[in-house]
């Protein structure tokens, strides 16, 4: 054995192992301990290394509770940086699925950079060895095996999800600001007492007038905790991205309109909103609405359907609250001009409030109706209005001609109408497809050319466009009329309410009132017309 053969044999080959306890073995007593299987790698690779003294253990590499998938393990991520600065010459592993279940990976780095590397990889349980040139198939084999078998897993995963969903369990590890998930049952939620109260109040202030910034603003004042403090201050762990310490983090606008637009305060669960790319792919990517799972009455509500409603029509008819207070005025969204049917928006002088067509701004004078109306002289109108509307209430005949009256609801002849316009709509792109089907059989059958029945069927699809278009603007004023009628059902209640008014609010205006229409200025009468739209006739 000649001198260069002796210090080749006499070399140390540095070795890190790379330990990883997966989510499906793990066997831990205490967070903090390792756990048996762990350990039992750990034996294995050390003893394996014993066995062989030209080995040198360098390093360890351990992920725990990380899954095979995933491409970002802290300790996995050390490993390769080691390997591409060269303090490896061995990658030792129980297995090539511990390295990783991606084929990917296993293609980039034990197929390819670690080659470009001089690395040798070694897993023990399944025989790989990169020095073994022979068993690359089986290597490649054992990888698609491996992302199978992660493939099935992620399809298995989705579907438990999917089923506890449709039965209304609850998957989320966090619950929404109002409530806390059950210690009995971590599928179910209960209502948390005191975050409970909050959003009760974030109701009420809402339907007293204030908008989305003023609740906020308000919240802050009197340091009630935003969701996310509260649920740090109890304990629950939550991965808040703010550039702000967590005890400074306040209410927002968009925590106020989540709170204010989330079914979950009725007592059901929408979920399945958002899934990701896939088992690989972890972006997150938003659901069809018709896509998204709902199961009703499944926790305790906090808020009442009737209150919830009102709400919801509510912000469809409102107009952005007062930049100074964050206050949305007694008839915002209510008031329109008699004449061009424009919006009567709110100006402010030195001495009065008053409302003026909107027609009329930035130069234009479109609209016939100049004159503005001060803003006192309309709320005593319609409170002198709505005084009257009571008082006919208590009186028994009256009350009889109301209840007749209201028979028929207004709104139900609405959603009649639009869904009368739906269904000729859907007959019409029935009748397009039946068409498209005549055209192919009509290529089919040499009667128009490929290239005809091409251009036709591009026209086809521009058009079947359009009317879903229409079908979900129809769905969406269905939707609200619905609500609006929901909220006009009980008039009888709101009328017992009140036995006389001495001055008026938001509350009441929505209650009452559908629509006001303010007429043009009769100058020698020095009078106009004012129509009021009630919400139960």
């Amino acid at each position: 054995m000649n001198e260069m053969e002796s210090v080749e044999s006499k070399k140390v080959l540095r070795v890190g192992i790379y330990l990883r306890l997966s989510n499906e073995d793990k066997d831990k007593l205490n967070k903090d301990d390792d756990s048996e299987s762990i350990k039992n790698q750990r034996n294995m690779l050390i003893d394996y290394i014993e066995k062989h003294p030209e080995f040198a253990l360098v390093d360890e590499y351990c992920d725990e509770d990380l899954s095979g998938a995933g491409t970002y393990r802290p300790e996995f991520e050390r490993l390769i940086r080691d390997c591409e600065n060269g303090k490896l010459d061995i990658v030792l592993c129980k297995s090539q699925s511990r390295f990783s279940r991606d084929m990917e990976i296993v293609e980039k780095y034990i197929n390819n950079k670690f080659k470009e590397w001089n690395i040798r990889f070694i897993g023990l349980s399944d025989n790989a060895d990169t020095d073994n040139s022979g068993n690359k198939k089986s290597r490649q084999i054992n990888g698609l095996v491996n992302e199978w078998y992660l493939e099935d897993v992620s399809n298995n995963i989705r579907s438990a999800f999917h089923s506890k969903m449709k039965q209304g369990e609850f998957i989320s590890p966090f619950a929404s600001f109002g409530y806390e998930i059950s210690e009995e049952d971590n599928n179910k939620l209960v209502v948390d007492p005191v975050a409970a109260e909050v959003v009760k109040n974030i109701y009420n202030l809402y339907l007293t007038g204030l908008g989305f910034t003023g609740i906020a603003k308000y919240l802050n004042s009197k340091n009630i905790p935003s969701p996310s403090l509260y649920k740090y201050r109890k304990g629950i762990k939550l991965n808040v991205i703010s550039n702000r310490p967590r005890e400074e983090i306040k209410w927002t606008t968009n925590a106020i309109k989540t709170i204010l637009t989330n079914e979950v305060y009725l007592g059901h669960l929408i979920q399945g909103k958002r899934t990701t790319v896939s088992y690989k792919n972890h972006k997150i990517k938003r659901k069809d609405k018709s896509e998204w799972i709902r199961k009703e009455n499944t926790h305790e509500a906090i808020i009442d359907e009737e209150t919830f409603n009102k709400v919801q029509v509510a912000m469809k008819e409102r107009t952005k609250p007062m930049k100074a207070t964050g206050v949305v005025h007694i008839f915002s969204g209510k008031v329109f001009c008699l004449e061009c049917g424009h919006y009567m928006r709110k100006k402010n002088s030195k001495k009065h409030e008053y409302l003026l067509c909107s027609g009329n701004r930035d130069g234009y004078d479109d609209c016939i109706n100049k004159a503005s109306i001060r803003y006192d002289v309309l709320e005593k109108i319609v409170l002198d209005a709505i005084n009257e509307k009571i008082q006919k209430f208590y009186d028994e005949e009256e009350l009889e001609n109301l209840d007749s009256a209201t028979k028929e609801n207004r709104f139900n002849k609405k959603i009649k109408a639009l869904e009368h316009q739906k269904m000729d709509i859907e007959k019409q792109i029935s009748k397009t497809r039946n068409y498209l089907k005549n055209l192919y059989e009509d290529k089919v059958n040499g009667v128009i050319t490929a290239l005809q029945f091409k251009d036709l069927v591009v026209e086809y699809n521009k058009n079947e466009d359009v009317y879903n278009d229409q079908i979900k603007s129809i769905n969406n004023e269905i939707a609200y009329y619905q609500m609006k009628e929901e909220s006009s059902k009980n008039n009888k209640e709101i009328f017992s309410k009140y036995q006389k008014l001495d001055e008026l609010n938001r509350v009441i205006a929505q209650e009452f009132i559908d629509k006001i229409y303010i007429g043009k200025l009769r100058v020698e009468t020095n009078s106009r017309d004012i129509q009021i739209k009630w919400n139960f006739e």
